[in-house]
């Protein structure tokens, strides 16, 4: 008998501090009218300055196991979708089990940008479907404030941080996760990264002057190929599926930008009431972006509830996930 990996717990985390667009206003050449007219944001959740990625993964997780009916101990591995761990080695993954007391778990990170949590699930449902690991959690968690030029409005109107995740466990039913596509090619490496503190530009004093350290987009790339690249694979899924867009019962897309969001579900003829947001309180948390979202919409999604997950992210890479709730 074929097993499903299903969603039996959720967790998550967003800090306390927070970061206004009348704050951004006074730092730089922007509005409360104009971020509100171009991206739907009016605030963003800000990690402080002396804690990192692993402390927000720890209180998404201790989140989380206050609702799973397991312990610490019964994690068998852990998966954490970032682009800001705490340093370059040891994982943050890692990190996290020590923080939590975890002596012997498989754990590991992935960077797929804003794509990392649906990468990661697909990975993680993976390893239950194939019997080999029984409780296995999957985190998404950027502290985006860390990388930002908070001087910069092309970017510092769109990221906050956060973390959310989710107890994956075997499943006899036709439930949980379903299926999945998931895309990447590269061509847009130019258009959305962070240059520096990889091999090709370690840290320098030539890569600080010349911020290469920041995240960098250009917005009207981005914003296109995201449209197309979310709602073409959307389709593709439902098609593989024999499923329509009438079928979904929740549209949670990624938490980028409002306009995006709502262009999106738009193109696949969505109604407005079944798309899931939160990106008017929380900013682009980037990996963190959909699992804070499915936590924050625990209440509304029931049981049998069909989701349709879709994100894109630096790379470009992007991709879709169909879901049947069972919690």
């Amino acid at each position: 008998m074929r097993l499903n990996a299903k969603i039996t717990a959720l967790g998550g985390y967003v800090p306390p501090g927070i970061r206004t667009n009348a704050w951004l206003s006074d730092i730089s050449d922007t509005s409360d009218e104009w971020i509100l007219k171009r991206t739907g944001i009016r605030e963003r959740r800000i990690l402080a300055n002396d804690l990192g990625t692993s402390d927000m993964v720890v209180e998404a997780v201790q989140n989380l196991l206050m609702k799973a009916e397991i312990t610490v101990e019964e994690i068998a591995c852990l998966i954490v979708a970032t682009s800001t761990p705490d340093m370059p080695m040891p994982s943050t993954a890692n990190i996290v089990c020590r923080k939590l007391g975890i002596k012997q778990t498989f754990g590991f990170d992935i960077n797929a940008a804003c794509s990392g949590f649906l990468y990661a699930l697909s990975l993680g449902a993976s390893l239950v479907e194939s019997c080999r690991y029984k409780n296995v959690i999957v985190v998404g968690a950027d502290k985006m404030s860390s990388v930002l030029n908070k001087y910069d409005r092309t970017t510092n109107i769109l990221f906050g941080d956060g973390a959310a995740a989710v107890l994956l466990q075997s499943s006899t039913e036709k439930a949980g996760v379903m299926d999945s596509i998931l895309e990447g090619n590269g061509e847009g490496m130019e258009f959305l990264n962070i240059e520096g503190g990889g091999s090709r530009y370690p840290a320098s004093m030539e890569t600080l002057l010349s911020k290469k350290h920041f995240i960098k987009q250009e917005g009207r790339v981005v914003f296109r190929n995201a449209i197309a690249k979310m709602v073409k694979v959307c389709r593709n899924l439902l098609e593989q599926n024999q499923l329509s867009i009438k079928d979904i019962s929740w549209f949670v897309p990624h938490q980028a930008n409002l306009r995006i969001i709502e262009a999106v579900g738009k193109e696949l003829g969505i109604e407005n009431e079944k798309i899931l947001t939160n990106v008017q309180y929380y900013g682009n948390t980037t990996a963190a972006t959909i699992p804070l979202c499915l936590w924050d919409y625990e209440a509304t999604i029931k049981k049998g509830d069909l989701l349709l997950l879709t994100t894109f992210g630096a790379g470009f890479t992007w991709g879709a996930t169909l879901i049947k709730w069972d919690i």
